[in-house]
């Protein structure tokens, strides 16, 4: 009885976990924002506040000066006020753009003409330093907050002080108004509260702990959480629950300086609200609000000290403690919302065909665009084109197929026929009988890559047999010998290497099952 030969199956390469992260939408959405436009500045950039009309300028605060950029060209600087004895601090836009606000040094709050930079109006009722100011949502009054320990709430037509809101035990670091009611107010102070006030009345509604000196606070744009900053985390509180810690995220290494909602976030304007939290450890994270989770990270040369977003997120602005005002913007900048009634011209559309079955484009859709690292490919059902390592493993010459795989200088290849190999049981043949030329390349490829994770456990295998089949012939070739020196240090320094590791791994193991114990409830 005659058999016919079954159809050679060609080799399956081996797949390894892939090393690229998978670009989602979110992120290309951030780093679309193109490379930034560099300004040094005289002192660390404290503050960045963006005004709310259009073409939204920016006005940052580092040494004794606020200073306006145009919101249109991030790079020209617009007017400087430096009518301040000493160092200025929370340069803040009334939301029409016409003034400006700031706390002082030496304690005075002063209320600037934006265009002409004249003082307007002085506060002098705090002792101490002023480190907070902001306009109120009636743009008639002004909030301060002082290392005095005290908040004031002012009268900008009058000049003069309408409530002295008591209750903080140190520094007044951060506050923020509501957007659901432009009466409250919440405050933060490095006596690790946040406190939340009703200016109507003149007291504290609710007094949140943080746990850590409070650096900054903001609300979401529906005003029912509030999130603060402070230490190496941000808590995430329910206002309309009391007051309830909603979340905690200790996403950073030190101090969270900064925290900000941005208007309009992701691949598109109708997305949820991102929020952006800089910290001393140079990163800027985003975060989304559903659960909390961080959506994309940058990072900065240097700690960052303030943040801030435009309202149509055209312009992202990042200060740091090294005097460095960093503004990108993004690349394909939205129209401002309300444009038509603001007297701006409609953004140019390119006009495209619309997309049916009758344009050829309709089926070629697609074809340009590349996979991912994860994504799963579907192959077509072609004639199979065996490489010349599946050749010579056809006609079972092994050790052939082994140079060619490599020759084709790709580990997974020279890995996968290494398996097959000794699946075959052909690993002997293969690497016994080489002459210099033949066994140079595979002891150089041995040495190259046997300390890589992903094939160590392999090729430290076939270079301990490799090295006992060919020590006999040590001192025939001096270029074999110093190759098989170098196998044998690689060799001995990985294992070493993997003995402390399983040290380390021993003496781990009772601490986190310890810890596993203690944290369960009794």
């Amino acid at each position: 009885m005659e058999y016919e030969p079954a159809e050679y199956q060609k080799l399956q390469l081996r797949s390894y976990a892939p090393r690229s992260i998978r670009e989602t939408a979110e992120g290309k959405y951030w780093r679309r924002f193109k490379a930034p436009v560099i300004a040094k500045q005289f002192g660390a950039v404290s503050h960045i506040d963006f005004c709310q009309q259009y073409p939204y300028n920016l006005a940052i605060t580092a040494s004794t000066r606020v200073i306006i950029y145009n919101g249109l060209a991030p790079a020209v600087v617009g007017r400087t006020i430096s009518r301040f004895k000493d160092i200025a601090y929370s340069g803040c836009f009334r939301s029409d753009g016409r003034l400006v606000c700031a706390g002082g040094q030496d304690g005075i709050v002063q209320v600037f003409d934006a265009n002409s930079r004249s003082v307007l109006r002085q506060f002098k009722a705090h002792k101490r330093p002023t480190r907070v100011a902001r306009w109120g949502a009636d743009r008639l009054h002004v909030l301060s907050g002082s290392d005095d320990v005290t908040v004031r709430w002012w009268d900008v037509t009058s000049g003069s002080q309408v409530l002295r809101l008591d209750g903080h035990s140190d520094y007044v670091r951060a506050a923020a108004a509501s957007p659901a009611s432009p009466d409250t107010w919440a405050t933060g102070g490095y006596d690790h509260t946040v406190r939340l006030w009703d200016v109507r009345t003149g007291g504290a509604v609710t007094c949140l702990d943080h746990g850590a000196p409070v650096e900054d606070v903001a609300f979401f744009p529906a005003g029912s959480l509030a999130v603060s900053a402070g230490g190496n985390y941000l808590c995430v509180w329910d206002l309309v629950g009391g007051g309830r810690l909603l979340k905690r995220l200790s996403n950073f290494q030190k101090t969270v300086t900064c925290v900000r909602l941005s208007p309009l976030a992701g691949p598109d304007s109708a997305a949820a609200p991102r929020m952006l939290a800089g910290s001393l450890d140079g990163h800027v994270k985003v975060f989304e609000l559903d659960s909390f989770r961080v959506t994309h990270a940058t990072k900065y040369p240097s700690p960052v000290m303030s943040l801030g977003i435009s309202p149509d997120c055209r312009l992202l602005a990042v200060g740091m403690a090294d005097s460095t005002l960093s503004v990108r913007k993004h690349d394909r900048p939205k129209q401002p919302q309300g444009a038509a009634a603001q007297g701006l011209p409609e953004p140019k559309r390119k006009w495209q065909p619309r997309l049916t079955a009758a344009n050829y484009r309709y089926y070629i859709r697609g074809q340009s665009t590349k996979a991912a690292a994860t994504d799963f490919r579907v192959r077509r059902q072609r004639q199979a084109k065996l490489r010349p390592y599946d050749k010579m493993l056809r006609q079972f010459r092994y050790r052939d197929a082994l140079d060619a795989a490599l020759a084709v200088r790709q580990p997974e290849v020279v890995a996968s026929v290494l398996e097959e190999l000794a699946a075959r049981g052909g690993l002997g043949p293969a690497l016994g009988g080489r002459d210099a030329p033949s066994l140079l390349p595979l002891v150089k490829h041995l040495t190259k890559h046997v300390t890589e994770p992903r094939y160590t456990r392999l090729l430290a295998a076939v270079g301990h047999r490799l090295l006992d089949a060919y020590a006999p012939v040590v001192g025939a070739c001096a270029e074999v010998d110093a190759a098989l020196g170098a196998l044998a240090d690689r060799l001995a320094e990985e294992l070493k290497l993997q003995a402390s590791l399983t040290q380390l791994a021993g003496a781990l193991e009772p601490l986190l099952a310890a810890s596993l114990a203690a944290s369960l409830p009794a």
